[in-house]
């Protein structure tokens, strides 16, 4: 433990020369790539030498949604850095679902939110940049775009505090992403509720015509670590979309419907199980759907992100994180390749369990996440010839709980499944979501199974194990 936490990171602060002003063309797409700061890859090969010396922090992939393990990630950055967050690009709601409407594309907003989470604080300015792209224009429509307009003409209060390399840069980006709505003029564009952020990473997104490339511009301006890493599950430019099929029959179109359904009204989303009707039957599996051509029913296989690939086969813990379970943490599950690749690995393969029940979940014990984890892994729905057959254990080795939660804590069922060691971690009351871990006791328990070697030798984890944190 005092290993993992004497390890010390790194952050590369961009200079202020080679920035792009708000006259970008697409013909300067190259030059301003080049032009941007030392990349990861070159910050790390600098620091090689030093790094050799000291011992490295622990690394981790983890799987979530945009929303709920934000609220730990400054508690994890003071442990280590070097994070792959894996986020999905199908969500359909608020902001994003606005954006995709008019401009098409895979959705940002979990991504965009990870990014600012993870951006730095540590200056006046970086403080400035964060608040400008975490901004959101008020719900009344008029007001709405009336704000905008100050934004993306460079008046408003918000641009107080951003040096003019930094305003200009981002300003280029807020620039460029208003005339693509202007060119598309009929689909009258709603500002309601609209992200700056998520407006900042469409117009980068649209500039290069790559989804990294929006990432890693993103990257560089909120100043987010070198080691950490924000990867989309899929790296496509094109529109995704997520259905799911309940155990009834039916089939549900969008990540949205599933999730929250607010039908057709523009408001603030709240996920809370009690906040909309219950789904008529489970959720037996989540799949692609085709966003193009007349069958819009028709399943599609997007293929993994391949950097997602990479990381699953090098980092020292797995964990799937809380939040919801069919909509943020599952469509990054049944891409072919990630079950394999995790199948693979002796690590600790960590479920981070929720605090209480969502609209997908309701009813279902911890045995029952873990299945649906499974499931989703394996394939087991949809075309057999792609399925696997891996046990629950090969996915799933270890299972964090908070303190009071709402999941049934199964153990037999859990301890069938070849899953022994349950750690119930300390946890807080949260006002919009009920039971939610404390952020501290969390990542304490995490690095704690991190450095247990029975991970390593799975044979070892041969004993029910309920521990508390």
């Amino acid at each position: 433990m005092a290993q993992l936490l004497a390890a010390t990171t790194t952050t590369t602060t961009p200079p202020c020369g080679g920035l792009l002003t708000a006259r970008a063309s697409a013909s300067s797409r190259g030059c301003f790539l080049r032009a941007l700061p030392r990349s990861r890859a070159m910050a790390s090969a600098s620091g090689a030498d030093a790094a050799a010396a000291a011992v490295a922090p622990p690394s981790l992939l983890v799987f979530s949604g945009g929303t709920a393990f934000n609220g730990v990630v400054e508690e994890l950055k003071k442990v280590t850095t070097r994070v792959a967050h894996v986020l999905p690009v199908s969500d359909d709601g608020g902001s994003t679902a606005e954006i995709v409407r008019v401009l098409g594309g895979p959705a940002v907003g979990d991504i965009r939110s990870r990014c600012l989470r993870l951006s730095d604080e540590s200056t006046s300015e970086a403080l400035s940049v964060r608040t400008l792209l975490g901004h959101r224009l008020p719900l009344d429509p008029s007001e709405a775009k009336l704000e905008w307009y100050q934004i993306v003409e460079g008046e408003h209060a918000l641009w107080d505090g951003v040096s003019q390399p930094y305003r200009e840069t981002i300003r280029a980006f807020l620039v460029y992403f208003h005339n693509e709505m202007l060119r598309r003029s009929a689909e009258m564009f709603c500002f309601t509720n609209g992200s700056i952020g998520n407006f900042f990473f469409a117009g980068a997104r649209i500039f290069f015509q790559s989804l990294d490339a929006a990432i890693f511009l993103f990257s560089r301006v909120s100043q987010i670590p070198a080691e950490s890493l924000v990867l989309p599950v899929i790296s496509t430019n094109d529109r995704l979309t997520l259905g799911c099929e309940l155990w009834d029959g039916t089939i549900i179109r969008g990540q949205n419907e599933i999730s929250h359904p607010s039908n057709g009204r523009k408001e603030v989303v709240n996920k809370d199980c009690n906040s909309c009707s219950a789904l008529p039957s489970r959720i037996k599996r989540v799949f692609y759907m085709s966003s193009e051509g007349s069958n819009l029913l028709h399943e599609v296989f997007p293929e993994a992100n391949r950097t997602v690939l990479e990381q699953l086969s090098k980092v020292d813990c797995i964990v799937y994180a809380m939040g919801s379970l069919f909509t943020s943490v599952c469509p990054s599950l049944v891409l072919r390749g990630i079950g394999e690749t995790i199948a693979s690995r002796s690590i600790p393969k960590v479920l981070l369990l929720n605090g209480s029940h969502d609209r997908e979940t309701t009813g279902l014990p911890a045995s029952g996440f873990v299945t649906a984890i499974t499931d989703s892994l394996n394939r087991t729905y949809g075309y057999p010839d792609k399925s696997l057959k891996n046990l629950p254990k090969d996915y799933v080795n270890a299972l964090l709980v908070p303190k009071g939660g709402q999941i049934p804590l199964d153990i037999k069922n859990l301890s069938s499944k070849g899953i022994f060691h349950v750690v119930t971690v300390d946890s807080i009351h949260d006002g919009k979501t009920g039971i939610i871990f404390d952020p501290h006791s969390l990542i304490q328990a995490l690095t704690s199974l991190i450095s247990d070697r029975r991970f390593v030798e799975p044979d070892l984890l041969t004993e029910n194990v309920e521990s508390v944190c």
